[in-house]
C-alpha cells in the first residue's frame, strides 16, 4: 500500500452529514464529509461517499467535489482521493468526465455490472447447479404474470427473434445454451422492472453452468427448450398467465430432472 501523509485540520473534525449543497448539483465537500482518521484511507473515503449516496445527500447526476477539495476536507493526499474515486468508478457508482464540466459525477451502475457481481458470488459459492435451478423455479415462475401484463410489442418481437435464432442454430447443428440464457434475460427485461432484470442477469453465469451440466444427460434438450420458448411467447402474446406459468414450470422442471439424473449417475 502506498504511504500517505495526512494533513491536519487546525479547526478539528467537522460535522460530516449536514445537508447544505451547492447550486447546480455540485456537492459541497465541507458540509458532507469528515476528516479521515483511519489507516485504510482510500477505503474510508469510499465508504463515506457511499454513505452520502445511500442517505440521499448525494444524488444521481450530482458532481462530486474536486480532488483538491476532497483532499482538504478529508485531510489526506490527492493520491488517496484519486484511488478512492477509481474504486467508485470501477464499481459503477461514479463516472469521470473530462472537459469544461469535467469531474466525478454520481451515476447508476448498469444492471449488467451489478449482475456480474452477484453472478461471481454465486459461482464462487457452494451453490450447485441444482440449487441454481431450484432458485430459478421459484423466481422465474413468479415473474410470469408481470411479463404477461407488461410485455410490449417490441418485447414480443425480441423474444420471437431469439426463438428464430435458436431454430436456425438447431437446424445448423450449432445450438448453444447461451441462446437459452438470452431468452430468459429477455423475458426478465419484459417485466420492465430493472431490479428483476438485474437479478435474472446475475443468474446468467450459473444458468449456463447448470444448463451445460443438464446437457450432459440430455444432449437433445435444445429442441425441447426451443419448443417451450415458442409456446411461452404465444402464451404471453395471448396474455394467458396460467398457460405461460405452466409452460415455464414444465420448462424448469425438465432441467431439474436432468440435473437430478446426472447427479444419480455420478453418485
Amino acid at each position: 500500500m502506498p504511504s500517505d501523509h495526512r494533513t491536519t485540520d487546525p479547526q478539528g473534525p467537522k460535522d460530516a452529514m449536514m445537508t447544505e449543497r451547492n447550486v447546480g448539483g455540485t456537492v459541497e465537500a465541507e458540509t458532507l464529509f469528515r476528516p479521515v482518521n483511519t489507516g485504510r484511507i482510500s477505503e474510508e473515503i469510499v465508504e463515506q461517499i457511499k454513505l452520502a449516496i445511500r442517505a440521499g445527500r448525494v444524488r444521481l447526476g450530482d458532481r462530486l467535489p474536486s480532488e483538491r477539495d476532497f483532499a482538504e476536507r478529508f485531510g489526506v493526499s490527492r493520491v488517496s482521493v484519486r484511488d478512492a474515486l477509481r474504486i467508485l468508478e470501477t464499481s459503477g457508482l461514479i463516472e469521470i468526465r473530462v472537459g469544461a464540466r469535467g469531474g466525478a459525477y454520481v451515476t447508476a451502475p448498469p444492471s449488467t455490472l451489478v449482475g456480474e457481481g452477484i453472478a461471481n458470488m454465486l459461482m464462487l459459492s457452494v451453490a450447485s447447479p441444482s440449487d441454481v435451478t431450484e432458485a430459478r423455479q421459484v423466481f422465474e415462475t413468479a415473474i410470469v404474470p408481470l411479463v404477461c401484463e407488461r410485455a410490449t410489442d417490441e418485447d414480443l418481437e425480441e423474444l420471437a427473434a431469439i426463438c428464430d435464432e435458436q431454430k436456425q442454430a438447431l437446424a445448423g447443428g450449432n445450438y448453444s445454451v447461451e441462446l437459452s440464457a438470452r431468452f430468459h434475460v429477455a423475458l426478465a427485461r419484459a417485466t420492465h422492472n430493472s431490479a428483476i432484470e438485474m437479478l435474472i442477469e446475475s443468474f446468467r453465469g450459473p444458468l449456463l453452468m447448470s444448463l451445460e451440466r443438464a446437457k450432459e444427460i440430455a444432449p437433445g434438450m435444445g429442441k425441447s427448450g426451443v419448443r417451450e420458448h415458442l409456446a411461452m411467447v404465444e402464451a404471453i402474446r395471448d396474455r394467458d398467465v396460467d398457460r405461460a406459468r405452466e409452460i415455464m414450470s414444465r420448462h424448469l422442471r425438465r432441467t431439474a430432472r436432468n440435473l437430478a439424473a446426472l447427479h444419480n449417475r455420478r453418485s
